[in-house]
């Protein structure tokens, strides 16, 4: 079946264009909000070739089609219904539960996720550069290198002005506002806290001393000043006269916020943040494979609540912090999305059935390569015991690489991608740990999984 007849499918299945509230798309689901989801036809619709699974979170109706498919198949289906993509915000929006801790969650989501194909970028261009320089390679005055290095920090420098741009949409305020905003953290004219020494200039302000000091590649800090800065933005346009709004307005919204923020958010997200990335420092270094276990062998569960995507906001922030400066948490991740495709082989080999193969193969692929959707709500939790099975496969394989110490230069890659942004010397155990998690996933799920055992839907 075709990209442009699978949406036109969907539409028809779900109940036609008079049901369909919203619509927009992630990495790899259609992610509706509908007006009635009971008219939806779900079993039809995952029958469908190009459909991986069907599933509802958090009010929004979301269908698996897959990395890459997937954003060909909503050009078809908007055209078809007559619509234009809302933003995931907005969907979330929308579809929103009251459960607080997934509000949040969403929140980080929306912001955090469109920012990762820099990251990658960024990370991708840090590996690289790590393996030549290890490998003496390449000539440190040669333009590639300034090239390659200048690529592997830009995103990290710049990412307050990325999460200042993203989140004033999420938040309801001015992009460009929340742009600017990142630049004043990161102006030149403070100094960068991944370069100081002992010691950084500062001013006197009321008898106090502000440290001119800058926020580049920090998180918490600009997420906290861009909601701030929309909060005062909309205040501030409700005062306004609408004759001197666009004059006056982002005048009073920046040099407000500014102000604030350097003063008073700025230090105060440095210190939430450092102290998030010390405590979880802590785990890893005294919890040790106590900490891998529990996390790799939890992760997948948190997938199926979406909450996961939240977490790439604390990754950026183990990345940023000079102190750390890798990624310890996603092969953790990356061990648990290894395992469940593991689970799904073995769901393979066990039932010897031609419809199970042709869902479970390309779904058992998909996790290898990263993506896990397919495979966990396609195959694994329709039969629930290869999910369990999974689950041990990450524990095994999460507390094999925190054993190792296995780290990563980005976010966002796992499986054999996450191969690119693995730091050097790593790689060895994050392949060690890769077959581990697979196999210990496998064979789990192939002994609790019967010829009989029957799927949940």
């Amino acid at each position: 079946m075709s990209e442009k007849s699978t949406a036109q499918q969907i539409l028809k299945l779900i109940g036609g264009k008079e049901n369909l509230a919203s619509a927009a798309h992630c990495a790899t689901r259609l992610r509706l909000v509908l007006n009635d989801t009971d008219i939806a036809d779900t079993a039809a619709i995952e029958d469908l070739d190009l459909v991986k699974g069907v599933f509802t979170n958090s009010g929004q109706y979301q269908i698996i089609i897959g990395t890459g498919i997937v954003n060909r198949v909503f050009e078809h289906f908007a055209a078809a219904a007559g619509i234009t993509e809302a933003s995931t915000a907005e969907v979330a929006t929308q579809g929103a539960s009251k459960n607080p801790i997934q509000a949040v969650a969403r929140t980080l989501s929306n912001i955090f996720v469109p920012i990762i194909p820099a990251i990658v970028a960024s990370g991708l261009c840090m590996g690289v550069l790590g393996y030549l320089k290890t490998n003496h390679l390449i000539d440190t005055h040669n333009f590639w290198y300034y090239l390659l290095d200048m690529s592997s920090s830009a995103a990290f420098i710049i990412l307050p002005i990325l999460i200042g741009f993203v989140g004033a949409k999420v938040f309801g305020g001015t992009p460009i506002l929340g742009a600017t905003l990142g630049g004043i953290l990161t102006h030149p004219d403070l100094v960068n806290a991944w370069t100081i020494g002992h010691g950084f200039p500062s001013v006197s302000l009321f008898g106090f001393h502000i440290g001119l000091v800058g926020y580049q590649g920090t998180v918490f800090p600009m997420l906290m000043a861009v909601w701030f800065m929309c909060k005062m933005e909309k205040l501030v346009r409700k005062v306004v006269p609408n004759t001197l709004d666009i004059i006056l307005s982002p005048f009073l919204v920046l040099t407000i916020t500014g102000f604030v923020s350097l003063v008073a958010i700025g230090p105060f997200g440095r210190l939430l943040g450092n102290g998030i990335s010390t405590g979880l420092m802590y785990l890893y270094t005294h919890a040790g494979v106590l900490a891998g276990f529990v996390f790799g062998g939890t992760y997948s569960m948190i997938v199926i609540t979406g909450i996961h995507q939240s977490f790439h906001a604390i990754e950026l922030g183990l990345l940023g912090d000079p102190k750390i400066g890798f990624n310890f948490l996603l092969p953790i991740w990356s061990m648990a999305n290894v395992a469940q495709g593991g689970a799904c082989f073995a769901v393979i080999f066990k039932k010897r059935d031609k419809k199970v193969t042709a869902l479970a193969l390309p779904s058992a692929i998909s996790a290898i390569l990263g993506i896990t959707e397919p495979a966990i709500f396609g195959v694994n939790l329709r039969y629930m015991r290869p999910f369990l099975g999974g689950l041990v496969g990450g524990a095994i394989g999460g507390a094999y690489v925190v054993y190792t110490k296995v780290g990563m230069t980005s976010v966002g890659l796992t499986g054999i991608p996450g191969l690119a942004i693995v730091r050097n010397g790593s790689v060895v155990d994050y392949i060690t740990g890769f077959a581990i998690a697979f196999l210990v996933g496998f064979i789990a799920s192939y002994l609790l999984t019967s010829k009989k055992t029957a799927p949940a839907s």
